[in-house]
Protein backbone atom coordinates (compact mmCIF):
# COMPACT_ATOMS: atom_id res chain seq x y z
CA UNK A 1 0.00 0.00 0.00
CA UNK A 2 1.24 3.49 -0.81
CA UNK A 3 2.90 5.57 1.89
CA UNK A 4 0.13 8.17 1.43
CA UNK A 5 -2.66 5.70 2.14
CA UNK A 6 -0.75 4.37 5.15
CA UNK A 7 -0.48 7.93 6.45
CA UNK A 8 -4.20 8.57 5.86
CA UNK A 9 -5.10 5.37 7.69
CA UNK A 10 -2.85 6.26 10.61
CA UNK A 11 -4.51 9.65 10.84
CA UNK A 12 -7.99 8.09 10.81
CA UNK A 13 -9.24 9.30 7.43
CA UNK A 14 -10.18 5.94 5.91
CA UNK A 15 -13.59 4.37 6.53
CA UNK A 16 -15.20 2.70 3.49
CA UNK A 17 -13.58 2.39 0.08
CA UNK A 18 -13.59 0.62 -3.24
CA UNK A 19 -10.57 -1.56 -4.15
CA UNK A 20 -7.91 -0.13 -1.85
CA UNK A 21 -5.02 -1.83 -3.64
CA UNK A 22 -6.18 -0.39 -6.95
CA UNK A 23 -6.47 3.07 -5.39
CA UNK A 24 -2.99 2.72 -3.88
CA UNK A 25 -1.59 1.81 -7.29
CA UNK A 26 -3.32 4.79 -8.91
CA UNK A 27 -1.94 7.17 -6.28
CA UNK A 28 1.57 5.81 -6.83
CA UNK A 29 1.43 5.91 -10.64
CA UNK A 30 0.88 9.62 -10.90
CA UNK A 31 -1.32 12.57 -9.97
CA UNK A 32 -4.94 11.57 -9.39
CA UNK A 33 -7.70 14.10 -9.94
CA UNK A 34 -10.20 13.77 -7.11
CA UNK A 35 -13.25 15.63 -5.88
CA UNK A 36 -15.26 16.29 -2.76
CA UNK A 37 -18.66 17.94 -2.77
CA UNK A 38 -20.09 20.49 -0.35
CA UNK A 39 -23.77 21.40 -0.50
CA UNK A 40 -24.72 24.98 0.46
CA UNK A 41 -27.37 24.02 3.00
CA UNK A 42 -26.28 26.91 5.25
CA UNK A 43 -24.28 30.12 4.99
CA UNK A 44 -21.16 28.41 6.34
CA UNK A 45 -19.39 25.09 6.59
CA UNK A 46 -19.01 23.65 10.08
CA UNK A 47 -16.37 21.64 11.91
CA UNK A 48 -17.67 18.37 10.46
CA UNK A 49 -16.69 19.54 6.98
CA UNK A 50 -13.15 20.06 8.25
CA UNK A 51 -12.51 16.32 8.01
CA UNK A 52 -13.11 16.35 4.25
CA UNK A 53 -11.13 19.58 3.83
CA UNK A 54 -8.16 18.14 5.72
CA UNK A 55 -8.25 14.99 3.58
CA UNK A 56 -8.26 17.15 0.45
CA UNK A 57 -5.29 19.10 1.79
CA UNK A 58 -3.31 15.93 2.49
CA UNK A 59 -4.04 14.59 -1.00
CA UNK A 60 -3.05 17.86 -2.66
CA UNK A 61 0.12 18.13 -0.57
CA UNK A 62 1.02 14.67 -1.88
CA UNK A 63 0.77 15.91 -5.48
CA UNK A 64 -2.82 15.05 -6.40
CA UNK A 65 -5.25 17.50 -7.98
CA UNK A 66 -8.41 18.53 -6.08
CA UNK A 67 -11.74 19.55 -7.53
CA UNK A 68 -13.78 21.34 -4.88
CA UNK A 69 -17.42 21.00 -5.86
CA UNK A 70 -19.98 23.38 -4.44
CA UNK A 71 -23.45 21.96 -4.97
CA UNK A 72 -25.38 24.89 -6.35
CA UNK A 73 -27.81 22.40 -7.93
CA UNK A 74 -27.92 19.63 -5.33
CA UNK A 75 -28.19 22.31 -2.65
CA UNK A 76 -31.53 23.27 -4.19
CA UNK A 77 -32.79 19.70 -3.78
CA UNK A 78 -31.40 18.40 -0.49
CA UNK A 79 -30.05 14.99 0.44
CA UNK A 80 -32.68 12.94 2.33
CA UNK A 81 -32.29 13.21 6.09
CA UNK A 82 -33.42 10.69 8.66
CA UNK A 83 -35.24 13.45 10.55
CA UNK A 84 -37.55 14.53 7.75
CA UNK A 85 -38.03 16.57 4.60
CA UNK A 86 -35.73 19.53 4.12
CA UNK A 87 -37.01 23.04 3.62
CA UNK A 88 -36.35 24.12 0.05
CA UNK A 89 -34.42 27.38 0.17
CA UNK A 90 -34.89 30.11 -2.48
CA UNK A 91 -32.54 29.93 -5.47
CA UNK A 92 -30.90 33.26 -4.70
CA UNK A 93 -30.23 32.21 -1.09
CA UNK A 94 -28.57 28.96 -2.17
CA UNK A 95 -26.47 30.85 -4.74
CA UNK A 96 -25.32 33.30 -2.06
CA UNK A 97 -24.46 30.46 0.31
CA UNK A 98 -22.55 28.71 -2.48
CA UNK A 99 -20.39 31.80 -2.97
CA UNK A 100 -19.64 31.93 0.75
CA UNK A 101 -18.65 28.26 0.82
CA UNK A 102 -16.28 28.82 -2.10
CA UNK A 103 -14.42 31.46 -0.07
CA UNK A 104 -14.11 29.15 2.94
CA UNK A 105 -12.95 26.16 0.89
CA UNK A 106 -10.38 28.27 -0.98
CA UNK A 107 -8.47 28.90 2.26
CA UNK A 108 -7.54 25.24 2.53
CA UNK A 109 -6.35 24.53 -1.02
CA UNK A 110 -3.72 25.92 -3.35
CA UNK A 111 -4.93 27.20 -6.71
CA UNK A 112 -1.45 27.53 -8.16
CA UNK A 113 1.13 25.08 -9.48
CA UNK A 114 0.94 21.84 -11.45
CA UNK A 115 -1.71 20.33 -9.18
CA UNK A 116 -3.70 23.51 -8.64
CA UNK A 117 -7.16 23.07 -7.21
CA UNK A 118 -10.22 23.88 -9.30
CA UNK A 119 -13.52 25.15 -7.93
CA UNK A 120 -16.59 23.75 -9.68
CA UNK A 121 -20.34 24.16 -9.25
CA UNK A 122 -22.75 21.44 -10.35
CA UNK A 123 -25.34 24.09 -11.14
CA UNK A 124 -23.30 24.80 -14.29
CA UNK A 125 -24.13 21.43 -15.89
CA UNK A 126 -27.47 20.80 -14.21
CA UNK A 127 -29.39 24.05 -14.72
CA UNK A 128 -30.17 23.40 -18.40
CA UNK A 129 -30.85 19.67 -18.07
CA UNK A 130 -34.28 18.75 -19.43
CA UNK A 131 -36.69 16.29 -17.84
CA UNK A 132 -36.20 14.03 -20.86
CA UNK A 133 -32.43 14.03 -20.36
CA UNK A 134 -32.84 13.26 -16.66
CA UNK A 135 -35.23 10.38 -17.28
CA UNK A 136 -33.80 8.96 -20.51
CA UNK A 137 -30.04 9.52 -20.41
CA UNK A 138 -29.49 9.33 -16.65
CA UNK A 139 -32.46 7.49 -15.18
CA UNK A 140 -32.07 4.39 -17.36
CA UNK A 141 -28.81 3.56 -15.55
CA UNK A 142 -30.37 3.47 -12.07
CA UNK A 143 -32.27 0.54 -10.56
CA UNK A 144 -35.13 1.19 -8.17
CA UNK A 145 -34.15 -1.65 -5.84
CA UNK A 146 -30.71 -0.15 -5.26
CA UNK A 147 -32.09 3.34 -4.79
CA UNK A 148 -34.78 2.20 -2.35
CA UNK A 149 -32.27 0.17 -0.32
CA UNK A 150 -30.33 3.26 0.75
CA UNK A 151 -30.57 3.60 4.52
CA UNK A 152 -31.81 7.20 4.52
CA UNK A 153 -34.39 6.44 1.82
CA UNK A 154 -35.62 3.26 3.49
CA UNK A 155 -35.94 4.98 6.86
CA UNK A 156 -37.94 7.85 5.39
CA UNK A 157 -40.23 5.50 3.51
CA UNK A 158 -41.02 3.75 6.80
CA UNK A 159 -41.80 7.07 8.49
CA UNK A 160 -45.18 8.78 8.62
CA UNK A 161 -43.83 11.66 6.56
CA UNK A 162 -42.55 9.52 3.71
CA UNK A 163 -40.17 10.84 1.05
CA UNK A 164 -40.77 13.25 -1.80
CA UNK A 165 -39.61 12.51 -5.34
CA UNK A 166 -37.52 15.69 -5.08
CA UNK A 167 -35.24 14.30 -2.38
CA UNK A 168 -35.41 10.79 -3.85
CA UNK A 169 -33.87 12.17 -7.07
CA UNK A 170 -30.88 13.65 -5.23
CA UNK A 171 -28.79 10.50 -5.61
CA UNK A 172 -29.13 10.65 -9.41
CA UNK A 173 -27.88 14.23 -9.53
CA UNK A 174 -24.89 13.47 -7.30
CA UNK A 175 -23.99 10.42 -9.35
CA UNK A 176 -24.12 12.56 -12.47
CA UNK A 177 -21.61 14.96 -10.88
CA UNK A 178 -19.01 12.20 -10.80
CA UNK A 179 -19.63 11.37 -14.47
CA UNK A 180 -19.40 15.02 -15.48
CA UNK A 181 -16.14 15.52 -13.59
CA UNK A 182 -14.75 12.34 -15.10
CA UNK A 183 -15.55 13.62 -18.60
CA UNK A 184 -14.43 17.21 -18.01
CA UNK A 185 -11.36 16.73 -15.81
CA UNK A 186 -10.48 13.04 -15.81
CA UNK A 187 -11.58 12.75 -12.17
CA UNK A 188 -11.17 9.18 -10.88
CA UNK A 189 -11.62 9.52 -7.10
CA UNK A 190 -14.49 10.85 -5.03
CA UNK A 191 -13.89 11.41 -1.33
CA UNK A 192 -16.55 12.34 1.20
CA UNK A 193 -18.10 11.61 4.55
CA UNK A 194 -19.17 8.09 5.45
CA UNK A 195 -22.82 9.16 5.49
CA UNK A 196 -22.45 9.74 1.73
CA UNK A 197 -21.27 6.22 0.91
CA UNK A 198 -24.47 5.21 -0.86
CA UNK A 199 -24.47 8.32 -3.04
CA UNK A 200 -20.76 8.01 -3.79
CA UNK A 201 -21.06 4.36 -4.83
CA UNK A 202 -24.00 5.39 -7.00
CA UNK A 203 -21.60 7.73 -8.79
CA UNK A 204 -18.98 4.98 -9.20
CA UNK A 205 -21.61 2.69 -10.75
CA UNK A 206 -22.94 5.45 -13.01
CA UNK A 207 -19.46 6.25 -14.35
CA UNK A 208 -18.95 2.55 -15.07
CA UNK A 209 -22.28 2.20 -16.86
CA UNK A 210 -22.23 5.49 -18.78
CA UNK A 211 -18.52 5.83 -19.51
CA UNK A 212 -17.23 2.27 -19.23
CA UNK A 213 -14.60 3.45 -16.74
CA UNK A 214 -13.46 2.21 -13.34
CA UNK A 215 -13.17 4.94 -10.73
CA UNK A 216 -12.53 5.00 -6.99
CA UNK A 217 -14.34 6.00 -3.81
CA UNK A 218 -13.09 6.77 -0.31
CA UNK A 219 -15.06 7.93 2.72
CA UNK A 220 -13.96 9.41 6.02
CA UNK A 221 -15.49 8.18 9.28
CA UNK A 222 -17.98 10.11 11.35
CA UNK A 223 -15.95 11.63 14.19
CA UNK A 224 -17.32 10.39 17.49
CA UNK A 225 -16.31 10.78 21.12
CA UNK A 226 -15.01 7.95 23.25
CA UNK A 227 -18.53 7.16 24.44
CA UNK A 228 -19.74 6.77 20.85
CA UNK A 229 -21.72 10.01 20.68
CA UNK A 230 -21.25 12.51 17.87
CA UNK A 231 -18.32 14.87 18.30
CA UNK A 232 -19.21 18.55 18.21
CA UNK A 233 -21.92 21.10 18.91
CA UNK A 234 -21.61 23.99 21.30
CA UNK A 235 -24.25 25.46 23.54
CA UNK A 236 -25.20 27.72 20.67
CA UNK A 237 -25.34 24.94 18.08
CA UNK A 238 -22.96 24.10 15.26
CA UNK A 239 -19.25 24.98 15.26
CA UNK A 240 -19.38 27.20 12.18
CA UNK A 241 -16.24 28.14 10.26
CA UNK A 242 -17.60 31.62 9.50
CA UNK A 243 -16.19 34.10 12.02
CA UNK A 244 -19.44 36.10 12.03
CA UNK A 245 -21.52 33.03 12.91
CA UNK A 246 -19.07 31.59 15.45
CA UNK A 247 -16.29 33.86 16.70
CA UNK A 248 -12.63 32.81 16.44
CA UNK A 249 -12.43 33.05 20.23
CA UNK A 250 -15.33 30.62 20.71
CA UNK A 251 -13.85 28.41 18.02
CA UNK A 252 -10.53 28.30 19.89
CA UNK A 253 -12.32 27.55 23.16
CA UNK A 254 -14.22 24.66 21.60
CA UNK A 255 -10.98 22.88 20.71
CA UNK A 256 -9.05 23.75 23.86
CA UNK A 257 -11.82 22.28 26.02
CA UNK A 258 -11.94 18.80 24.46
CA UNK A 259 -11.44 15.85 26.81
CA UNK A 260 -7.95 14.40 27.24
CA UNK A 261 -9.03 11.08 25.77
CA UNK A 262 -10.06 12.74 22.48
CA UNK A 263 -6.82 14.64 21.90
CA UNK A 264 -4.72 11.95 20.10
CA UNK A 265 -7.43 11.27 17.52
CA UNK A 266 -8.20 14.94 16.94
CA UNK A 267 -4.53 15.93 16.53
CA UNK A 268 -4.17 13.32 13.79
CA UNK A 269 -7.27 14.39 11.87
CA UNK A 270 -7.46 18.14 12.34
CA UNK A 271 -3.81 19.22 12.16
CA UNK A 272 -1.07 18.99 9.55
CA UNK A 273 1.64 18.34 12.15
CA UNK A 274 4.10 15.57 11.21
CA UNK A 275 3.61 12.16 12.79
CA UNK A 276 6.69 12.49 15.01
CA UNK A 277 5.45 15.80 16.43
CA UNK A 278 2.00 14.38 17.12
CA UNK A 279 3.43 11.32 18.83
CA UNK A 280 5.67 13.53 20.99
CA UNK A 281 2.77 15.80 21.99
CA UNK A 282 0.61 12.79 22.85
CA UNK A 283 3.37 11.30 25.01
CA UNK A 284 3.99 14.59 26.83
CA UNK A 285 0.26 15.11 27.34
CA UNK A 286 -0.17 11.67 28.85
CA UNK A 287 2.80 12.26 31.14
CA UNK A 288 1.53 15.65 32.29
CA UNK A 289 -2.18 16.04 31.45
CA UNK A 290 -2.56 19.14 33.67
CA UNK A 291 -0.41 21.15 31.27
CA UNK A 292 -3.01 20.49 28.51
CA UNK A 293 -0.31 20.63 25.84
CA UNK A 294 -2.41 18.55 23.47
CA UNK A 295 -5.47 20.78 23.76
CA UNK A 296 -3.45 23.99 23.44
CA UNK A 297 -1.66 22.67 20.34
CA UNK A 298 -4.90 21.42 18.80
CA UNK A 299 -6.73 24.72 19.38
CA UNK A 300 -3.84 26.77 18.01
CA UNK A 301 -3.37 24.64 14.89
CA UNK A 302 -7.05 24.34 13.93
CA UNK A 303 -7.80 28.01 14.59
CA UNK A 304 -4.82 28.97 12.44
CA UNK A 305 -6.07 26.79 9.59
CA UNK A 306 -9.59 28.20 9.71
CA UNK A 307 -9.11 31.83 10.77
CA UNK A 308 -5.45 32.57 10.04
CA UNK A 309 -2.31 32.90 12.12
CA UNK A 310 -3.01 36.43 13.38
CA UNK A 311 -6.50 35.59 14.62
CA UNK A 312 -5.17 32.46 16.32
CA UNK A 313 -2.51 34.47 18.14
CA UNK A 314 -5.06 37.06 19.26
CA UNK A 315 -7.59 34.61 20.64
CA UNK A 316 -4.93 32.51 22.35
CA UNK A 317 -3.55 35.65 23.99
CA UNK A 318 -7.06 36.64 25.06
CA UNK A 319 -7.71 33.17 26.46
CA UNK A 320 -4.57 33.35 28.58
CA UNK A 321 -5.09 36.98 29.60
CA UNK A 322 -8.62 36.37 30.88
CA UNK A 323 -7.20 34.25 33.67
CA UNK A 324 -4.12 36.29 34.49
CA UNK A 325 -1.67 34.80 32.04
CA UNK A 326 -1.22 37.80 29.78
CA UNK A 327 -1.79 41.48 29.15
CA UNK A 328 -5.49 42.26 28.79
CA UNK A 329 -4.76 45.73 27.43
CA UNK A 330 -3.02 44.13 24.46
CA UNK A 331 -6.18 42.28 23.38
CA UNK A 332 -8.09 44.10 20.61
CA UNK A 333 -11.66 45.27 21.22
CA UNK A 334 -13.36 42.72 18.93
CA UNK A 335 -11.54 39.73 20.40
CA UNK A 336 -12.14 40.99 23.94
CA UNK A 337 -15.85 41.44 23.21
CA UNK A 338 -16.06 37.89 21.84
CA UNK A 339 -14.09 36.50 24.78
CA UNK A 340 -16.36 38.13 27.36
CA UNK A 341 -19.68 37.75 25.52
CA UNK A 342 -20.90 34.88 27.69
CA UNK A 343 -19.71 36.32 31.02
CA UNK A 344 -22.01 37.93 33.61
CA UNK A 345 -22.24 41.58 32.67
CA UNK A 346 -22.78 44.85 34.53
CA UNK A 347 -22.80 48.50 33.51
CA UNK A 348 -20.33 50.95 35.01
CA UNK A 349 -20.07 54.70 35.27
CA UNK A 350 -16.49 55.87 34.96
CA UNK A 351 -15.30 57.61 38.12
CA UNK A 352 -18.23 56.34 40.21
CA UNK A 353 -18.61 52.55 39.98
CA UNK A 354 -16.36 50.44 42.24
CA UNK A 355 -15.29 46.82 41.98
CA UNK A 356 -17.62 46.08 44.90
CA UNK A 357 -20.48 47.47 42.79
CA UNK A 358 -19.53 45.24 39.85
CA UNK A 359 -19.17 42.11 42.01
CA UNK A 360 -22.73 42.60 43.24
CA UNK A 361 -24.33 43.82 40.00
CA UNK A 362 -22.85 40.95 38.00
CA UNK A 363 -23.88 38.32 40.51
CA UNK A 364 -20.37 37.24 41.45
CA UNK A 365 -21.29 38.14 45.04
CA UNK A 366 -24.74 38.11 46.65
CA UNK A 367 -24.34 41.35 48.60
CA UNK A 368 -22.07 44.26 49.35
CA UNK A 369 -20.83 42.83 52.63
CA UNK A 370 -19.72 39.63 50.90
CA UNK A 371 -18.09 41.68 48.13
CA UNK A 372 -16.18 43.78 50.65
CA UNK A 373 -14.95 40.64 52.42
CA UNK A 374 -13.71 39.29 49.08
CA UNK A 375 -11.75 42.50 48.46
CA UNK A 376 -10.38 42.54 52.01
CA UNK A 377 -9.16 38.95 51.72
CA UNK A 378 -7.33 39.66 48.47
CA UNK A 379 -9.73 37.68 46.30
CA UNK A 380 -10.95 40.43 43.94
CA UNK A 381 -9.17 41.46 40.74
CA UNK A 382 -9.65 44.28 38.26
CA UNK A 383 -8.10 43.49 34.88
CA UNK A 384 -6.04 40.80 36.60
CA UNK A 385 -4.62 43.23 39.18
CA UNK A 386 -5.51 42.59 42.83
CA UNK A 387 -7.90 45.20 44.24
CA UNK A 388 -6.61 46.79 47.44
CA UNK A 389 -9.16 49.57 48.03
CA UNK A 390 -12.84 48.61 48.10
CA UNK A 391 -13.89 52.25 47.69
CA UNK A 392 -11.69 53.05 44.67
CA UNK A 393 -13.76 53.99 41.63
CA UNK A 394 -13.03 52.50 38.22
CA UNK A 395 -11.40 55.25 36.16
CA UNK A 396 -10.80 56.00 32.51
CA UNK A 397 -7.32 54.53 32.71
CA UNK A 398 -8.79 51.19 33.82
CA UNK A 399 -10.87 50.75 30.68
CA UNK A 400 -9.72 48.08 28.23
CA UNK A 401 -10.32 48.31 24.46
CA UNK A 402 -14.03 48.55 23.82
CA UNK A 403 -14.69 50.45 27.06
CA UNK A 404 -14.89 47.44 29.33
CA UNK A 405 -13.15 46.03 32.40
CA UNK A 406 -12.72 42.49 33.64
CA UNK A 407 -13.53 41.69 37.26
CA UNK A 408 -12.53 38.38 38.77
CA UNK A 409 -13.39 36.72 42.08
CA UNK A 410 -10.86 34.09 43.01
CA UNK A 411 -9.15 32.15 40.24
CA UNK A 412 -11.97 31.33 37.80
CA UNK A 413 -15.06 33.46 38.49
CA UNK A 414 -15.22 36.23 35.90
CA UNK A 415 -17.53 39.09 35.02
CA UNK A 416 -17.31 42.02 32.63
CA UNK A 417 -18.44 45.59 33.16
CA UNK A 418 -19.03 47.95 30.25
CA UNK A 419 -18.83 51.71 30.49
CA UNK A 420 -22.13 53.50 29.92
CA UNK A 421 -22.28 55.71 26.84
Amino acid sequence: MSTLLEELQWRGFVAQHTDLDALAAALEEGPVTFYTGFDPSAASLHHGHLVALMLMKHLQNAGHKPLALVGGATGLIGDPRMSGERTLNPTEVVADWADKLKVQISRFLSFEGENAATMVNNYDWTKDMSAITLMRDLGKHFRMGTMLAKESVAARLRSDEGLSFTEFSYQILQANDYAELYRRYGCTLQAGGNDQWGNIIGGVDFVRKSEGATVHALTTPLITKADGTKFGKSEGGAIWLDSEMFSPYDFFQFWINVDDIEVPKLLKIFTLLPREDIERIIAESEANPRARLGQRTLAREVTTLVHGEQAAKEVEAASEALFGGGDLAAVDAKTLADATAQLPCAELTVGETTVVDVLVASGLEKGRNAARRTVASGGAYLNNAKVEDEDAAIGQDDLLPGGRVLVRRGRRNLAVAVAAD
